[in-house]
């Protein structure tokens, strides 16, 4: 697929390519094994000297296309599907970290995520230090240990929705020799490019906005290719001395950029086995091809709520960083100049237990667990998502306890809006 295609033509176009006589749509690849003719053909494939598919727990053509469009979507050199964004993140971060490694972590991150680094991989052995987005570099620069791996965050946060200044974490992470990897879910590469940033790697829930109608769950990693995991020698020693569990292969020296992607799936995926079925990635491909369209949507209702909510007496507080009142206004701008995503969180006068009534009455817009999806839905983190957090961490996680997550879909705005306003006629 030609680099000088738009975005737009990638989402249609890019991934799988059929060839004379090919199904143009991408065929789903529902086999778990797949047939040679003599015992060396496949023992090359295990080898790592020819590629091919031996076993779908480790490749699948379904899956790998649909990796290919979401990379190319992202400008990446490589990538790798999973079976839910969680499984995302935790092969992001645990691909280079082991026992007694240490993580810096954004405190705004999405809660499960903010969960799996802090009580689940420190029972791993991985530590890990929590800093706000928001602080100078000084105070960032703090949160490093010699034993520091890498630095996590979110493009936009999910639900605080801060917007990464990506430019300052770049410097920071790159200043101390690891490499940044940000969760880019609510952007989407539609609104937001981390690699043009210096970001070097990105993952994906694929089950919001990617998939975007509630279909499938999956998650993606990308690799950027620029990180230089040879310059650091010992310090990335999983990627840059030979791996005994796979005959003794060397990544960086046998795969050069692709070195990070390659391991997470011949060393990750074939032990622990987070791979997507082929039915859901075909399903998430038929999402790929309207992100484009779906995503500046759903900007645009977010929009047009926000500033409907930002004008009513019966709320407290909207934050949504479309709002030339919001904080973060100038920075999404900046980053993010064709809109942010389609989540709005905001609070009602009365508290958390006037937030949780008005849930209850609206009629269009359901109570889930999901957001990013064509349909309008939302949730009360404190009592959902995040309800694994005392006050106080909810706080540092820039959760309010009376926040509404709003995730605007892609229906007539205005429709959207007087469901709004009936259910604040009963509270």
């Amino acid at each position: 697929m030609s680099n000088n295609y738009s975005i737009e033509t990638k989402c249609i176009q890019s991934g799988w390519q059929p060839q004379n006589g090919e199904p143009r749509v991408l065929p789903i690849y529902q086999s778990t094994t797949y047939k040679y003719e003599t015992s060396d053909e496949m023992g090359k494939l295990f080898d790592l000297e020819k590629e091919g598919y031996f076993y779908t727990r480790l490749q699948n053509p379904t899956n790998d296309m649909v990796a290919a469009k979401i990379c190319e979507l992202e400008g990446g050199v490589a990538a790798m599907l999973t079976s839910s964004g969680q499984a995302a993140n935790y092969y992001a971060v645990f691909n280079i970290c082991e026992v007694g490694d240490h993580v810096v972590l954004s405190s705004t991150v999405y809660g499960g995520t903010f969960n799996l680094l802090t009580v689940t991989m420190k029972k791993m052995g991985i530590e890990c230090t929590i800093v706000d987005p928001d602080a100078d570099e000084e105070t960032i620069n703090k949160a490093f240990q010699e034993n520091t791996k890498c630095v996590v965050a979110e493009s936009i946060a999910n639900p605080a929705l801060v917007v990464l200044d990506f430019e300052k974490f770049v410097k920071v992470a790159h200043a101390h020799g690891v490499p940044l990897i940000v969760d880019n879910t609510f952007a989407t590469p539609i609104n937001c490019r981390p690699f043009e940033y210096g970001v070097d790697i990105v993952t994906h829930s694929t089950t919001k906005y990617m998939d975007g109608h509630a279909m499938s769950v999956g998650g993606a990693i990308v690799d950027s290719g620029n990180f230089d995991w040879a310059r650091y020698g010992s310090k990335f020693h999983g990627l840059t001395t030979p791996d005994e569990s796979y005959h003794g292969v060397t990544y960086t020296e046998k795969f050069g950029n692709k070195a990070y992607i390659t391991k997470a799936t011949v060393q990750l995926m074939r032990d622990l086995g987070s791979i997507p079925s082929p039915m859901n990635s075909f399903l998430l491909n038929i999402g790929l091809e309207t992100l484009h369209l779906r995503v500046p949507r759903h900007c645009e209702n977010a929009l047009k709520v926000a500033e409907w909510l930002e004008n009513n007496d019966k709320v407290a507080w909207v934050n949504y960083p479309g709002l030339k009142s919001n904080k973060y206004y100038e920075r999404a701008k900046k980053y993010m100049p064709n809109g942010t995503c389609g989540v709005i969180s905001f609070g009602l006068k009365g508290g958390r237990d006037v937030s949780v009534a008005f849930m209850d009455n609206l009629k269009l817009a359901a109570i889930v667990t999901h957001v990013a999806d064509a349909r309008t839905c939302v949730l009360h983190p404190a009592s959902h998502t995040h309800r694994q957090m005392n006050d106080e961490q909810l706080i540092e996680a820039g959760v309010q306890p009376d926040l509404i997550r709003f995730s605007v879909g892609i229906e007539n705005a205005d429709d959207i809006i007087a469901d709004i306003e009936q259910a604040l006629t009963h509270i």
